[in-house]
């Protein structure tokens, strides 16, 4: 009988963050995992992850577990930092994907939403955020083009902007919204010939919010993030005010890419 391993490389979403259960953080990994069966299931990702960690840490450690499919969630955390480079961004996903492709892995990653939408971000900050999203999302769509790799698009994902998909922080998916990743990953793995069973949106475990729970996210964590994050990006944030017109400055896709 052939082995059929899952992992799981990314960032916190990956991680489970947002889906709480008695014992810690869930998330889309477990109950993805139980749906797609097999003979082991591994979850590599790190809170706080960018590209090039799963490029140089994560990546390893899941191409020793032989696997048989992969889901890769990660580069929010390089689009929220002042030394953004759309060009690096392409090389480790690229790397990534080419790795486990040739190791035989069936691939899927994701194309990201405009999160302002979720966290209603200050104007300014939206707009460039949401440009860097925009560029990474360019990146993506030739990385699975070239390496024939799955990919569940969040901004159309059905009920991905409605509120009880999203976590108290706006910025992790809740327990619907990981059992929506969940659902959305087993197609794309079964598109790719995996028998993968069905995924249930029913809710059960999971932390229920209150209105207290917003108010004091917003107070403890939510103004905080957003100094940490308005500071990072203060100098491109003044470029983008004092501009006449033009993208957000920023590196292009290598000029190969355009022809993959």
């Amino acid at each position: 009988m052939l082995s059929r391993v899952l992992v799981l490389l990314g960032d916190s979403t990956a991680v489970g963050i947002g889906d709480l259960v008695p014992g810690g953080w869930r998330g889309f990994g477990p109950i993805l995992a139980s749906a797609f069966g097999g003979n082991g299931y591994r979850n590599h990702a790190v809170s706080g992850a960018r590209l090039a960690d799963v490029r140089r840490t994560q990546l390893p450690q899941a191409l020793r577990e032989r696997p048989s499919a992969a889901v890769v969630i990660a580069g929010v955390n390089d689009t929220l930092r002042s030394d953004f480079s759309v060009r690096r961004m392409y090389e480790d996903l690229d790397h990534i994907c080419r790795e486990l492709t040739a190791a035989g892995a069936s691939v899927v990653t994701v194309r990201f939403h405009d999160q302002g939408r979720v966290f209603k971000l200050p104007g300014r900050m939206r707009r460039v955020l949401k440009d860097r999203i925009d560029e990474y999302n360019r990146v993506i769509d030739v990385v699975v083009a070239r390496h024939g790799v799955r990919c569940v698009d969040l901004h159309t994902l059905p009920g991905a902007y409605e509120l009880e998909t999203w976590a108290v922080d706006r910025l992790h998916p809740s327990e619907r919204g990981h059992r929506m990743l969940a659902q959305a990953f087993a197609g794309e793995l079964r598109a790719l010939g995996h028998p993968v069973g069905e995924v249930s949106l029913e809710c059960s475990g999971g932390r229920e919010l209150t209105v207290w729970h917003h108010v004091a996210w917003l107070v403890v964590k939510g103004i905080p993030w957003l100094w940490r994050r308005g500071a990072d990006l203060l100098p491109l944030l003044w470029i983008e005010e004092t501009a006449v017109e033009g993208p957000v400055p920023g590196e292009a896709l290598p000029a190969d890419t355009g022809r993959l």
